[in-house]
């Protein structure tokens, strides 16, 4: 087995991811599975993965034809397409990172990462955010998604890359953490805030 990474290229490819988002969305997941191997919650179409595509191709791991995982890459400008994603930004637009707004930062969203079941545990998270990194890194300081604090798989995986939670906030009754990975190589503070009221444009 020879897994590699590398970015998105192909139609067909971003009709693989469709087909692996939908077998781990919740509707096909039994509540035991969901529990103990995580799940996604954002259900895109193929014509927004070609609109995320063109801003910038994701990142996929492939072992031959096999895909076995992959990492969104999602503009600031895609949250306009998804209600979920744009939720997420406002809440980031909000927030205070180091010394300044994040909506004044450079930062790149995770707009969905997923690892096939028959690959998981091959740690081809931090994998696939490495190459997420060394493709966007020279663009961003950041990289930011939120995860469901019911997927704790999801979470552990995150942290173990260097993701930080830096909010909480509330989406449709469940509970969200923000989380980031700071590309500044430490000339940030880590430290998060709400911005004062009526700062937001």
């Amino acid at each position: 087995m020879s897994i590699s990474t590398r970015l998105v290229h192909q139609e067909s490819e971003l009709e693989a991811i469709l087909q692996l988002q939908r077998q781990n969305l919740p509707q096909h997941l039994t509540e035991s599975e969901a529990a103990e191997q995580g799940f996604l919650t954002a259900e895109y179409s193929l014509e927004y993965l070609r609109q995320m595509h063109r801003a910038h191709p994701s990142i996929i791991a492939v072992d031959g034809g096999i895909l076995a995982g992959y990492a969104l890459v999602a503009e600031r400008s895609m949250g306009a397409g998804h209600p979920l994603l744009e939720d997420l930004i406002h809440q980031v637009e909000r927030l205070q990172y180091g010394h300044r707004p994040l909506r004044e930062s450079a930062y790149v969203v995770v707009g969905q990462l997923c690892v096939a079941l028959n690959y998981r545990g091959m740690g081809l998270v931090p994998q696939l955010y490495h190459r997420f990194r060394e493709s966007l890194e020279g663009q961003y300081d950041y990289a930011i998604t939120d995860i469901s604090r019911a997927n704790r798989r999801s979470l552990k995986a995150h942290r173990k890359v260097g993701f930080k939670v830096i909010h909480t906030f509330l989406y449709e009754g469940s509970e969200w953490d923000i989380v980031i990975w700071d590309w500044t190589g430490g000339r940030d503070t880590v430290v998060a805030t709400m911005s004062p009221k009526g700062a937001n444009p």
